[in-house]
C-alpha cells in the first residue's frame, strides 16, 4: 500500500479538498434541509393566516350583508341594499376558496361542515327579510327581526368561525415554534458547520502545504538544473542554428550557380545533338553516295572482266586464223611447187605443154600472191595477237586496279556506315545527355526549392532557439521566484 508520503500532488490535493467538501457538504445539506423545512413551515403559517383571513371575509360580508338588510327593513330604501348585493355576490367564491384551503385539516373540514349550512340559512334569511319588507311592510319585517331567529344564527356562526380562528391559531402558534426551532438548528448548523469546515480546510491545508515544500522545493530545484542545462542546450543550439542558416545561404547560392550551368550544359547538349544529326544525315547521304559509286565500279569491273574475256576469245581466234595461215601458206607452197613441176612438164611436153605451162605459171603467181597475202596477213594477225596479248594485259592490270578500288570503295562505304552508325549513337547520346541534363537541371531547381525550404526553416529554427532560450532563461527565474517562494530562507545560487 503507498504511504500518505508517496501520494502524488494531485491525490493529495483531491484528498484535501475532498475532506473539506465532504464537510461543506455535510454542512450544506444540514442547511439545506432545516432550510427546507422552514420554508414548509413558512408556507403553513401563509396558509394559516389565508384561512384566518377568509373567515374574517366570510365574517365581514355577512356583517355588511345584515347591516344592509337592517337599514332596508328600517327605511324601505333599496340603495341600503347595497352592500347586501355586494357582500352576497362573493359569498359563494369565498365559501369555495375556503374549502379548498383547509381540506388537509379534518377538524376544520368538520366545521366547515357546521359553517356552510349556517351560513346558507343566514342568507336565507336576509331574502326572506327583504322579502317581507317589500310585500307586508315594516311591522312585519319587524317582528322577523324581534323574533332572534337572524341573531341566533348570526351567533353560531360567529362560534363557529371563532373556533376556525382558534384552530388556526393553535396551528400558527405551533408552526411558529416549529420554524424557530428550524431557524436555530440551521444557526448552529451554520456555525458549527463553518467552524469545522474551517478548521478542516487550516488544517489540511497546512499539513499538505508542509508535506508539499519539500518534495516541491526539491522539484524546483532540479527543474532550475535543467533549465540551466536547457539554457545551454538552447545556447548551443541558436548558435547551430545560425551557423546552419549561413550554409543553408551558401549553399542556395551554389545550387543556383550550378543550375545555371545545368541550363547551359543542356543548351549545349541540344546544339550537339542538333549537329550530330545533321552529321548523321550527310554520313547516310555520302554512305549511299559510295554505295552508289560501288556499284558502278562493279559494273566497270564486269565490264572489263567481258573485254578480257573478249580479247582472250579474239587471242584464241587470231590462233586459229594462223592455224588456218599456216594451213594455207603449206598449200600455196604445195602449189607453188605444183605450178613449178607444171611448168616443167609443160616445158618437157613442147607445144602442147605451153597452154598448161600459162595456166601453172597463173596458178604459181597466184600461189606466190596467197603466200605473200598469207604473210601479210599473218603479220597482221601477229600484230593482233601482240595487240591482243597487251590489251589482254592491260585489262587484266585495270581488273586488279578496279578490284583494288573496289574494295577500297567497299571499305569506304564500310566505313561511311560505322561513321554513319557512330554519330547515330552520338546522336542519340547526345539526346540522352540533354534529357538527363535537363533532368539534372530540374532536380537541381527542386533541390534549390527545397534548400530555399530548408534555409527558411533554419532561419525560423533560429529564431525559435532564441525563443526558447528566452523561455528558458524566464524559467529560470520563475524557478527562483517559486523555490524563493516555497523556501524563504533558501538563496537563489
Amino acid at each position: 500500500m503507498i504511504s500518505f508520503g508517496q501520494w502524488t500532488v494531485a491525490k493529495r490535493l483531491i484528498f484535501g479538498f475532498g475532506l473539506s467538501a465532504l464537510t461543506l457538504l455535510t454542512v450544506a445539506y444540514a442547511s439545506y434541509f432545516n432550510a427546507s423545512r422552514t420554508i414548509e413551515n413558512g408556507r403553513w403559517l401563509k396558509h394559516s393566516y389565508e384561512v384566518r383571513d377568509k373567515l374574517q371575509d366570510l365574517l365581514v360580508h355577512l356583517i355588511d350583508s345584515e347591516t344592509g338588510v337592517r337599514g332596508f327593513v328600517i327605511t324601505g330604501d333599496e340603495t341600503f341594499l347595497n352592500p347586501y348585493t355586494a357582500a352576497s355576490e362573493p359569498l359563494p367564491a369565498a365559501m369555495e376558496e375556503l374549502r379548498r384551503l383547509i381540506s388537509d385539516n379534518p377538524e376544520q373540514v368538520r366545521r366547515m361542515a357546521v359553517l356552510e349550512p349556517l351560513v346558507e340559512r343566514k342568507i336565507a334569511q336576509f331574502r326572506n327579510q327583504i322579502e317581507v319588507r317589500r310585500s307586508q311592510g315594516l311591522d312585519a319585517a319587524v317582528k322577523i327581526t324581534e323574533s332572534g331567529i337572524g341573531a341566533n344564527t348570526m351567533s353560531d356562526i360567529r362560534a363557529t368561525i371563532k373556533e376556525a380562528n382558534r384552530e388556526e391559531d393553535r396551528l400558527l402558534e405551533l408552526r411558529a415554534l416549529a420554524t424557530a426551532d428550524a431557524n436555530d438548528l440551521t444557526r448552529a448548523i451554520i456555525l458549527a458547520g463553518g467552524a469545522i469546515g474551517i478548521l478542516a480546510v487550516a488544517g489540511i491545508g497546512w499539513f499538505i502545504s508542509r508535506s508539499l515544500a519539500d518534495q516541491i522545493g526539491t522539484a524546483v530545484g532540479q527543474v532550475r538544473n535543467s533549465s540551466a542545462e536547457l539554457q545551454a542546450v538552447a545556447n548551443q543550439q541558436a548558435s547551430g542554428a545560425k551557423e546552419q542558416a549561413t550554409a543553408m545561404t551558401e549553399i542556395s547560392t551554389t545550387m543556383s550557380e550550378l543550375l545555371m550551368t545545368s541550363r547551359q550544359i543542356a543548351a549545349s547538349a541540344q546544339r550537339v545533338a542538333q549537329t550530330s544529326e545533321q552529321t548523321a544525315n550527310a554520313a547516310l547521304l555520302g554512305a549511299g553516295t559510295v554505295g552508289a559509286a560501288h556499284e558502278s565500279i562493279a559494273s566497270i569491273r564486269r565490264q572489263v572482266d567481258q573485254i578480257v574475256s573478249h580479247m582472250l576469245e579474239l587471242g584464241r581466234k587470231s590462233q586459229e586464223v594462223g592455224a588456218v595461215l599456216d594451213i594455207v601458206s603449206e598449200l600455196a607452197e604445195q602449189t607453188n611447187i605444183l605450178a613449178i613441176n607444171a611448168t616443167i612438164e609443160a616445158a618437157g611436153a613442147g607445144e602442147t605443154g605451153k597452154r598448161f605451162a600459162v595456166v601453172a605459171d597463173e596458178i604459181r603467181k597466184l600461189a606466190d600472191r596467197v603466200t605473200g597475202s598469207t604473210k601479210e596477213v599473218r603479220g597482221l594477225i601477229d600484230d593482233v595477237r601482240s595487240a591482243v596479248n597487251t590489251t589482254v594485259m592491260a585489262t587484266e592490270t585495270g581488273s586488279k586496279v578496279v578490284d583494288a578500288g573496289s574494295r577500297q570503295f567497299g571499305d569506304v562505304a564500310s566505313g561511311f556506315k560505322q561513321i554513319a552508325d557512330l554519330v547515330t549513337t552520338t546522336t542519340d547520346a547526345a539526346r540522352e545527355i540533354e534529357l538527363s541534363t535537363k533532368q539534372q537541371a530540374s532536380a537541381v531547381e527542386q533541390v534549390n526549392v527545397a534548400i530555399a525550404h530548408v534555409a527558411q526553416a533554419s532561419m525560423e529554427t533560429e529564431t525559435s532557439a532564441g525563443q526558447t532560450l528566452q523561455t528558458v532563461s524566464q524559467m529560470t527565474n520563475l524557478s527562483t521566484d517559486l523555490l524563493r517562494i516555497i523556501r524563504p530562507q533558501t538563496r537563489a545560487a
